[in-house]
């Protein structure tokens, strides 16, 4: 599974709908979405600021991350960015990886 964090900004309507249902039903959504894409929901939390919620999830893989940014933004409820997870022993695969890139100029 791939873990992504996702930053949310909710639209007026979306807003107005966060009101009238309240946080915990919004949670409950997310999570019976995430796992319809095969995921789980790790963590949701509300935000103050100019993101709304922030969401860790984990998703088979970036397909169903795509699928899942492209559902919210069909509801027009609300806007979301994406962006993958690397766990420390992820970076160190990704650090031993070799490659001939160089630095412009030399």
């Amino acid at each position: 599974m791939a873990k992504y964090l996702v930053s949310v900004s909710y639209t007026h309507e979306g807003a107005k709908g966060v009101r009238q249902d309240g946080g915990t039903k919004r949670q409950h959504v997310v999570r019976e979405a995430v796992e319809g894409f095969g995921g789980t929901l790790e963590t949701f939390y509300f935000a103050m600021g100019d993101k709304d919620a922030f969401v860790i999830v984990d998703l088979p893989d970036a397909i169903a991350a795509a699928a899942l940014s492209v559902a919210v933004a069909a509801s027009g409820g609300a806007r979301c960015s994406s962006v993958p997870l690397l766990s420390p022993e992820d970076m160190d695969k990704a650090c031993s990886k070799k490659t001939a890139y160089k630095a412009p100029g030399v």
